[in-house]
Order: structure tokens, then C-alpha cells, then sequence
């Protein structure tokens, strides 16, 4: 059966979850992108547990939107003073400050918490490579001693990325980053309701009455400004079939969904009672990690070989549909909207796949036919979609393809394995960066090249670490965009991923609903009327 023949039925001859009318004003029934199968939003970067994590956690700095410049502005901190020529800050904690367990935000909280986060963010490890000594002054008083000057210290406090910067209870912020919390206590603005969580189905979020939104007089935009909650409670309704999904708008079953299909817009624009949101406003890069520790990818030519075999056309037909107004290409390492972007290298990006040519680079790169596991998320449309795409450009240039099809929790879960490919381990897998990650060197999780410490794919590469350390000490924006040039020709060298092109994923909210907040999925500020 079609798809949209499907749709046109009844909606009440489908078999939709036990949701109820999504009308109460005092609740939100909301379709988010994924099952939110890790709570922890500093030990993974789905993107779902960011956005979980928004809601129970607050952070010591927000992030303005593009009104606002992206700059940072203080959040859970009333402000700070830098001294010793820009190597000591002292960030001061606002009064009234809550944990949702009903204990009191301590500075001490903070710099477990600032501390846990700098072991796996990006800008986290350089902010605490530059820094001698982190600790709690006072109660209230977090104290940054520096090696030298780092003027993005509010900046990387705050930025919105897939390791946000999440202030929790020191015995909570303790434990081993490289270990997944299952607890959630948060001082934001909505409490984590864990009786009620049914894995795979239903999570639940309430608000926390003693949540005091900060008065610097910012607008709302982004994670900047007051965070005023004005549902009692927000229900995550995971349906993975769009279908069924779209069908739950259409009946007044659901308010929101966080990734509409971009094939089903049309037919949800036809309702009276919906309208679209581009809440992801920098688009969404599609990129394919190579896994650098074994055979074939551990061999950088192996990688350069492929680079003639994708086509980012091809990929974004694939993800985002025909329509060429939601995607663009050709994308390199920056995103298009980004100050860093250029052409550097962008040759090495071909509009038509030539597979014999890659099969031909791969043979001179020593490829023996080692099996390449791609693990696809089968239940995550865009995820899936380009991986078919990629597993059948291998295919086509003579690899050895062992397509795994699994559910995105354990593609979340897995990809963090080292394991050889033959003993569960992964050789590619394809996910998708929103484009405000990728804007600067500095927040660009794909592009450190630190082993063992970068993301899952763990390439080393001590030529685009230096670039990447001379664009924090480059003097104007200008010498920035130059050394983000050369850091894009290296990494067409050295292929530490393969950008798939940038796409545009709307989401989907009934009429009745006003203040929705960009940049991510946002639940505070909206309201129904």
C-alpha cells in the first residue's frame, strides 16, 4: 500500500498509539525524531538526548540565535569577571538556584559537572587543556585559572552541541564520563518523570515548580533568555513509522513532531490545523564515518578512494526527496551558512559517481577485500537512507559490503565499540550534525583528529589538530576563514569523515500552538492559544 493512499483513509481506521486528544492546555503530546534510548547527553551526541537534556538540565551560559550573533549570554550565571589579563574568571552563580531532588545548586556541582563535559566535548578538551585550576571559590563562585588567555570560555560553556555543557549534582557528575548516567537530575525547567518512562514508547516530563528563569532582559532565542514553561507537562510519543505518525497530527492525537517526512509535507499542509516549523534552521549535514581503527579504513588512501564513488546528489535524493530547495550541494566540511566555508578542495567532491574510478584508487590503495560491516539505522528514515545509498557506492566500486541493519539504539550503543568489525564492531555508519555544529573548528566534533579522545570513528591526525590549535590563536576573522581553508584541504587529504551534503528537515506543529523556539527542538517559551 502507498503511503499517501494510506493517509487519505479514515484516521479512525488506524491503528494509532494510546495517545488520547492532544488538546489539554495544560499538556504537549510531542513525536520526537527517535527512541531516547541514552538519558546521558554528555556521554553520547544523538541528538535526542540533547533534547532531552534541555529540558531537565539548565546550563551555566545560553546560546543566542542568529538575531542574536550566536553569542553566549548568562544563564544559570548572573555574570563573571575576567582578570590577570584574561586568565582568571569568575563566573558567579544566580541566587535561588535548584536541583530537582530539592537541593541547592552549589559552585561545586558546577565544576563536576564543567568537568565531566570537558573530557568528551571538543571545546571542552581544549578549554581544559588551557586551564591550570578549576574550582569552587565559594558557594556560589566558579573560579577558571588559565595557561593562557581563552575568550571562548562563556562560548563553550553555553554553545548548543550534542555534549551540552549540563550543570547536575556533583554525585551525579562524578561518575566517569565515559559511563553512562541513568539517573536524570537536572535543575531546568522540566523534571524527568521515570515512573512513567516505557522505553520505546512514552517518555514524560513535568514541570519543575521551583525552576527560577533567569531576568538578564534577553529575548528568548535559542538556549538564550528566560525559559518560562508554560505546559505542566510534556509527553515524547516515539513513532518511528511516518505514516502512523502523520496520522496522529491529522487526528489531533499528537501537537508536534520533531522530523516531519519531507515526502508527506504536501499532504500535512492540506490540513487546516498544521503548519510547518524550520526548527533545525541550519540544516542538517549527512556525513559517513569511517571507523579508522582497523582494515580498510585505517588506511587513509582507502578512504580518499571512496571520494569518487558518492554522490551528494544522490544521497540527498535519497534523505530529503527531489525537491532541490531542501538540500544543498555541494557541502564540504563547513556547511554553507558557516563564515568558514570555502571551495578549498571541494574538487574532490565529483557531481557524478565515477566507480571505476574509485575501484581503480582503491586497488592502488591496497584494498584486499576486507569486508566493510555499514551499520544502518533501519528505524531513523534519514540515517537509513543514506546508508543504502553509500552501501551501494561501495558495492558498486568493488567492496565488500555486509550491510546491519539495526534498531538506532543499538546503532547508538555499538558505534562506541572498538571491536574489530568481525567481533560486532562497525567499519562505516552514516548520521547526520546539525549545520550549527560544524560552523567553526572549534565546535566541529568530526574534525578533531585527537585518537582516542575524538569522536566514534577515532581517526588520528596530528596535521589537523595543529590547524585546528592555530585558528584558536588567529587574530581576526579573516585569518580564521584561512586556516579553516587549509584545514578543509587537509581533511579531503585525510577523509576523517565524507560529507553527504546538507539538508532541510521540517517540523510539524498544530495552529493552536505560538512562541516555538529554533536552533533544536525547544520546550519552554511555547505555548498553546
Amino acid at each position: 500500500m502507498k503511503r499517501r493512499t494510506f493517509l487519505g483513509t479514515s484516521a479512525a481506521s488506524l491503528a494509532l498509539p494510546a495517545m488520547g486528544r492532544a488538546q489539554s492546555a495544560r499538556v504537549l503530546k510531542y513525536i520526537p525524531q527517535t527512541d531516547l534510548s541514552v538519558m546521558d547527553p554528555v556521554w553520547t551526541t544523538a541528538y535526542v538526548a540533547r533534547n532531552h537534556g534541555y529540558l531537565v538540565y539548565d546550563t551555566l551560559y545560553g546560546q543566542a540565535g542568529p538575531t542574536g550573533g550566536y553569542r553566549p549570554v548568562p544563564q544559570m550565571v548572573a555574570g563573571h569577571v575576567v582578570e590577570d589579563d584574561g586568565k582568571t574568571w569568575k563566573l558567579r552563580l544566580r541566587e535561588g538556584l535548584a536541583f530537582h531532588d530539592g537541593q541547592r545548586v552549589l559552585a561545586r556541582d558546577c565544576v563536576a559537572s564543567v568537568r565531566r563535559w570537558g573530557a568528551r566535548d571538543p571545546l571542552g578538551q581544549s578549554l581544559m587543556q588551557r586551564t591550570d585550576e578549576l574550582a569552587a571559590a565559594d558557594d556560589r563562585t566558579i573560579l577558571f585559572r588559565l595557561k593562557r588567555p581563552f575568550p571562548l570560555l562563556p562560548y563553550a560553556l553555553g554553545k548548543i552541541a550534542p555534549n551540552m555543557c549540563a550543570m547536575m549534582p556533583e554525585r551525579l557528575a562524578a561518575i566517569d564520563p565515559f559511563k553512562q548516567i541513568v539517573e536524570a537530575v537536572g535543575s531546568g525547567p522540566f523534571r524527568f518523570n521515570l515512573s512513567e518512562r516505557t522505553p520505546g514508547s512514552l517518555y514524560v516530563y513535568e514541570r519543575f515548580q521551583g525552576y527560577q528563569p533567569c531576568e538578564d532582559g534577553a529575548a528568548p532565542e535559542w538556549t538564550a533568555g528566560p525559559k518560562m514553561a508554560h505546559f505542566d507537562r510534556i509527553e515524547w510519543h516515539v513513532i518511528p513509522d511516518p505514516a502512523t505518525a502523520a496520522a496522529a497530527l491529522q487526528s489531533g492525537e499528537a501537537d508536534g513532531w520533531e522530523l516531519a517526512a519531507n515526502d508527506l509535507l504536501p499532504l500535512l499542509a492540506r490540513s487546516g490545523k498544521l503548519k510547518r516549523e524550520l526548527v533545525y534552521e541550519t540544516g542538517i549535514c549527512s556525513v559517513m564515518r569511517p571507523n579508522h581503527l582497523f582494515p580498510p579504513f585505517d588506511e587513509r588512501a582507502v578512504c580518499r578512494a571512496l571520494l569518487p564513488a558518492v554522490s551528494q546528489v544522490d544521497v540527498m535524493q535519497a534523505v530529503a526527496g527531489t525537491d532541490p530547495t531542501l538540500w544543498k550541494v555541494p557541502c564540504g566540511f563547513f556547511p554553507p551558512a558557516s563564515p568558514m566555508a570555502s571551495d578549498a578542495g571541494m574538487t574532490a567532491l565529483n557531481g557524478t559517481p565515477d566507480y571505476d574510478r574509485a575501484k581503480r584508487e582503491l586497488q592502488a590503495a591496497g584494498y584486499n577485500g576486507e569486508k566493510v560491516v555499514v551499520l544502518s539505522a533501519v528505524d531513523y528514515p534519514t540515517v537509513k537512507a543514506a546508508c543504502d545509498v553509500v552501501a551501494d557506492a561501495m558495492t558498486r566500486a568493488g567492496m565488500n559490503v555486509d550491510y546491519q541493519g539495526v534498531d538506532v539504539g543499538t546503532m547508538f550503543q555499538r558505534r562506541a565499540s572498538k571491536k574489530p568489525p568481525a567481533e560486532g564492531g562497525w567499519s562505516v555508519f552514516c548520521t547526520g550534525f546539525s549545520g550549527s555544529d560544524f560552523f567553526t573548528p572549534a565546535t566541529h566534533q568530526l574534525l578533531r583528529g585527537n585518537g582516542a579522545q575524538a569522536w566514534f570513528g577515532w581517526p588520528t591526525d596530528e596535521k589537523i589538530e595543529a590547524l585546528r590549535e592555530q585558528w584558536f590563536d588567529a587574530p581576526d576573522l579573516d585569518a580564521q576563514k584561512r586556516i579553516a581553508a587549509e584545514i578543509q584541504v587537509q581533511a579531503f587529504a585525510d577523509v576523517p569523515y565524507v560529507p553527504l551534503g546538507l539538508y532541510y528537515n521540517y517540523s510539524v506543529f498544530r495552529t493552536d500552538l505560538t512562541g516555538i523556539l529554533h536552533g533544536f527542538p525547544i520546550f519552554w517559551n511555547i505555548r498553546r492559544v
